[in-house]
């Protein structure tokens, strides 16, 4: 077994990077792009956000397609995939979609200082697991690995994305970028600052354009381990 899930990073983003308004939640993609994020969804065995995305967003991270959570469960799996998320502040309601909307299991990795209190408040909802004094992915990756989780799928935001790809762990990326423009440089964007290991020495290897209505759809291979299909 790999010491880390294969890593697929997933996002939208308006022309100008971002994935959302300031002030409110920012739909970017259509009918069909949801349909085909539902299908990546159901062939992953855990959907990760961050602790922002699910305080803003309150996403239920769940398959849509009866079709699709039948297919996984005549495979032995459950309807959707294992939730993640990750937190410093252990700032989450327990009454959120991600915890009360679905039976897949919820894990939530908390930094060492908020452990205690991650566990009071969402220990009947959800496994807390003490990612150390700052949580690192590769690591918290490693974790999921053990617990059988081999195709991550990695849906944001942009401070999950930065870490994930400033640690050159992420396998595949997604891109879909939607023919809009944000234009606040308040609203957030796809990543933070960083240091990214792709720069003009070492591009991103672009594997595939897929035009989906008026969206665009951009996958890139950023490891060996990419795979087609």
């Amino acid at each position: 077994m790999c010491d880390r899930p294969y890593i697929l990073l997933s996002c939208s983003v308006s022309i100008d990077g971002y994935i959302g308004n300031a002030a409110s939640r920012l739909l970017l993609s259509n009918e069909a792009d949801f349909d085909r994020v539902d299908a990546v969804r159901a062939s992953c065995d855990a959907i990760m956000v961050g602790a922002a995305t699910v305080r803003i967003d309150n996403p239920r991270l769940l398959v849509r397609s009866q079709a699709r959570r039948d297919e996984r469960a005549a495979q032995g799996l459950p309807a959707s995939p294992m939730k993640v998320t990750v937190t410093r502040r252990a700032e989450l309601d327990a009454r959120a979609a991600f915890f009360t909307v679905g039976d897949a299991e919820k894990i939530v990795f908390c930094a060492s200082p908020r452990v205690a209190q991650a566990r009071e408040c969402l220990g009947r909802v959800a496994t807390v697991v003490d990612g150390g004094e700052t949580v690192v992915m590769r690591k918290l990756t490693t974790d999921l690995a053990a617990r059988g989780v081999e195709r991550l799928m990695v849906e944001g935001g942009g401070i999950v994305h930065t870490q994930f790809l400033t640690e050159d762990i992420v396998d595949e990326l997604q891109l879909t970028v939607a023919p809009v423009f944000v234009g606040d440089s308040e609203a957030p964007r796809f990543v933070r600052d960083g240091s990214f290991p792709w720069n003009a020495a070492r591009r991103a290897a672009l594997v595939d354009v897929h035009k989906i209505g008026d969206l665009v759809l951009l996958r890139y291979a950023l490891s060996s381990r990419f795979q087609e299909g």
